[in-house]
């Protein structure tokens, strides 16, 4: 398939990290290595666009240039990847109507409240017109499936798994070895978390494990806590972290996701609470790896782990239920091991990216077949 890949909200190639970004690259890498031609048609951002008047006569001109170059070069089908209220998809459904191929989205958003609120109606009209005009939109949480069947009768709408590529998340013994002797561990239990380090709910779930690994090391628990991400707060969860647990916590700083599995290997669970992740990847990297996980129940951590099968959920309104699913956990090194286990098995059969994507890819190619005989009726 030829196929015309766009990401409003960023480019795959920008430099702030996030999740979605690494999703998008994700999918465009998978489609690339199945021998599709997945063209990257523009890099227009589109995030709050419609408050920009400049930028606006920008998306303009851009439309037509995409137009001019898929005439000269066409693709089969359009592919956005996550449009939402604030970087809603403005390219793809002009671009579709005109050149009449068939329009689908991954990751599209829709969020009602959206409506209510001056500053976000723009963007909601925006987005809405966008899912409207898709043939399929995909989506990756069981939240949005949802929100999105308000809007799109059941058969535009599909849910596709969240996954990773297993093979680059798998325990290492080696791996084990070198971190554990690197970090002087000893007799004690490595707890790990990962986040990026900036304001709101990521400092908060990281002050959240400094917290729970705090009282359980003050209870003669023996107990490492390794964090490992950066950012604006890195500092000062550092100094909260040595308050509490003086020399039992570690803060690597940014690891490139390439070398994750050996810290992952290193660990003996995975403590991070998730508030109000939609996702988090790092649950399937974890269990991939082998790794228990500790998190809240309320947001996404409940769509990639499995309570008391592969870890422990708890609700985020009872932090003290966090920690001591953390010392259960640390108490008990046959339930590590099963979970452990559980958890390795768990990501293979429902969150491998490779067999979830392959069967996108396989909805894509019947989407496409299906436009031929209306796309040729316009030649």
């Amino acid at each position: 398939m030829k196929i015309a890949y766009y990401m409003p909200f960023k480019p795959p190639d920008h430099v702030n990290p996030s999740g979605d970004l690494i999703t998008g690259r994700e999918l465009q890498q998978f489609l690339a290595r199945q021998n599709h031609h997945v063209d990257l048609v523009s890099s227009l951002r589109s995030r709050w666009i419609y408050w920009k008047p400049r930028a606006l006569a920008q998306l303009r001109s851009e439309a037509e240039r995409v137009q001019t170059v898929l005439r000269q070069n066409p693709a089969e089908l359009w592919l956005t990847y996550h449009t939402y209220y604030k970087a809603p998809d403005l390219l793809g459904p002009s671009c579709v109507k005109i050149l009449h191929m068939p329009y689908v989205i991954f990751q599209g958003i829709y969020s009602t409240k959206r409506k209510r609120n001056l500053k976000t109606l723009p963007g909601f009209l925006l987005n809405r017109r966008a899912l409207n005009s898709a043939q399929m939109v995909y989506t990756n949480k069981k939240k949005d499936e949802k929100n999105l069947r308000r809007l799109l009768p059941e058969h535009r709408v599909s849910y596709v798994p969240p996954g990773i590529r297993p093979e680059l998340f798998s325990f290492n013994a080696r791996a084990r070895q070198e971190v554990r002797e690197r970090w002087q561990v000893g007799e004690r239990l490595v707890v790990l978390s990962t986040a990026m380090l900036r304001p709101g709910v990521k400092t908060e779930g990281i002050r959240q494990v400094i917290k729970s690994c705090g009282a359980l090391h003050r209870s003669s628990q023996k107990i490492l806590l390794v964090v490992i991400g950066d950012g604006h707060n890195r500092r000062l969860l550092e100094k909260e972290a040595r308050e509490s647990l003086g020399s039992s916590c570690l803060f690597l700083g940014s690891i490139e996701r390439s070398d994750m599995y050996r810290y992952y290997s290193g660990a003996d669970l995975f403590a991070f609470p998730g508030i109000e992740e939609s996702l988090g990847m790092v649950y399937l990297e974890a269990q991939s790896t082998g790794l228990p996980v500790v998190a809240f129940s309320d947001w996404g951590a409940s769509e990639a782990v499995m309570h008391d099968q592969t870890g422990l959920l708890t609700p985020a309104a009872g932090p003290d239920e966090f920690t001591a699913s953390i010392e259960r956990l640390l108490d008990d090194s046959e339930l590590r091991a099963k979970m452990g286990e559980a958890a390795i098995q768990h990501v293979r059969s429902h969150h491998d990216l490779n067999k979830n994507y392959a069967e996108l890819a396989i909805s894509l190619a019947k989407i496409v077949r299906r436009d031929r005989p209306a796309a040729a009726t316009h030649h």
